[in-house]
């Protein structure tokens, strides 16, 4: 053998002993990225290294958030109780003399329970302008406000219950504009648009548009709702964006899960004691949320609240979809429709 040969035999065997020797110095964590839990589970955060390893301390953050630590590899028993839904990063920062290392994994979080499961009732048809293609709906002082979609459409109005014609109406948005989601802060209306990313400032009593603002928050604009204090707005996926009420500006989200897994199309949003209600875009679903966790409570089957066989022959049911929620919270009345539909409903909850 030359001495090159012997030179890298001797290096070769140096490398496997001394693999071997500092294999067990790796460190790794548990649970297993991708594992899924159901909220309220206790997640057991562990790292895992070697005899040979010893640490100072380690401390785990979930979403960069501290939550606990510890002198040694025991079990930290993650508490998910009061965590919001969806995937969860969580982290060990483990500290060796005077240095430190970051190891990860992450989880999926659902709801513990599937969704109480609802039909319904109607209380009382109300006539609705089969040229509004809804997208916001509230119910205030006594009317129905309303933004209209669609390119060249859009427009924002105020209307009478009884007769479904409105009493008050903004020009038209330029045509590069699509109105969505509305919500009343005060004496002013706050309307969204589509993709355009801009949102307006309306005053209530006169409809003068008082000021825009950019609307970089989320993927596009659909629903919006507020509850007093922030507004909430959703995208298109499964997340719930909070904003502040002067600002406009993201404060936080929620992300919104059943017990199978993230409901995405989220759309038109009301408030309603405590409780975020949404309809589902293109299906006859509608939505109880918790507004702090994202976990649908309940699932609200409206099929055929509008029947297949009165609609015209014509009408584009694939695109004029259920959509829109309003709630007289002095009354204690709720109204559904839909895209361009003849009708308005009062209608009760009833569960199944």
């Amino acid at each position: 053998m030359n001495k090159f040969k012997l030179f890298s035999a001797v290096v070769l065997m140096a490398t496997i002993i001394y693999s071997c020797k500092h294999s067990d110095e790796s460190i790794t964590i548990s649970p297993e990225a991708g594992a899924t839990y159901k909220t309220g589970d206790a997640v057991q955060v562990k790292p895992h290294y070697g005899s040979g390893t010893t640490v100072d301390s380690i401390v785990y953050l979930v979403d960069s958030v501290r939550m606990s630590s510890k002198k040694d590899s025991s079990a930290f028993s993650l508490k998910t109780d009061s965590l919001k839904l969806g995937p969860k990063i969580i982290t060990a920062k483990i500290y060796q003399g005077g240095k430190s290392q970051e190891i990860s994994t992450n989880i999926v979080l659902l709801p513990a329970k599937a969704p109480v499961e609802y039909t319904y009732k109607v209380i009382k048809t109300f006539p609705h302008d089969t040229g509004s293609y809804t997208e916001g709906l509230l119910y205030q002082d006594g009317y129905l406000y309303e933004s209209a979609g669609n390119y060249g459409a859009s427009d924002l109005r105020k209307v009478d219950l009884n007769t479904g014609k409105a009493v008050q109406k903004t020009p038209k948005l330029d045509a590069k504009f699509f109105g969505e989601g509305i919500s009343v802060i005060g004496n002013k209306i706050i309307q969204l648009t589509y993709k355009e990313k801009v949102g307006f400032v309306y005053d209530k009593s006169t409809f003068k548009l008082l000021s825009t603002f950019t609307n970089n928050v989320g993927v596009e604009g659909w629903g919006m709702c507020f509850d007093g204090k922030k507004l909430y707005m959703d995208d298109s996926t499964n997340r719930i964006w909070f904003l502040d009420k002067d600002t406009y500006r993201q404060t936080g989200f929620i992300d919104v899960y059943d017990e199978k897994g993230a409901v995405n199309q989220v759309n038109e949003l009301e408030y309603i004691d405590g409780k975020l209600y949404a309809n589902v875009y293109t299906t006859d679903l509608i939505l109880q949320i918790d507004p702090k966790t994202g976990t649908v409570l309940a699932r609200i089957d409206m099929k055929n609240l509008w029947p297949a066989a009165q609609r015209p022959k014509d009408f584009d049911d694939s695109n004029n979809v259920l959509n829109g929620i309003a709630w007289d919270a002095q009354g204690k009345r709720l109204f559904v429709t839909g895209k361009k539909w003849p009708h308005l409903y009062q209608v009760a909850f009833v569960k199944k």
